[in-house]
């Protein structure tokens, strides 16, 4: 009698969409010394707060949260509106298009 509603079960379990834990829309830090971090900016500009520090290699997940500005100048004069996520630390900010390129989340 068991056997029935393990065996509904376990195809229950393989029919269900599996979620994706990866994808595009992830950033890593590059053109930064190791020895160095990228400077997480409360808004679009050198001048602003630092909310954050990401450190190459060690930045844990750098989410692109939407196109990066203005789309009038070239990439690396860009700002990109970024999530970052380390550990238990979500911090959103703005980073350098220059310093950061597209990359799979994990």
């Amino acid at each position: 009698m068991l056997r029935p509603v393990i065996a509904c079960l376990i195809l229950l379990g393989a029919a269900a969409p599996a979620l994706a834990t990866s994808g595009p829309g992830c950033l890593v830090v590059v053109n930064v010394a190791s020895n160095d971090t990228l400077n997480l900016r409360a808004k679009a500009s050198a001048f602003s707060a630092i909310v954050d520090r990401l450190v190459p290699g060690q930045h844990g997940i750098i989410h692109l949260d939407a196109s990066c500005v203005p789309e009038s100048r070239p990439w690396g004069s860009r700002w990109c509106p970024v999530t970052h996520y380390n550990g238990d630390s979500v911090t959103k900010g703005w980073v350098k298009a220059r310093f950061v390129r597209d990359s799979d989340c994990p």
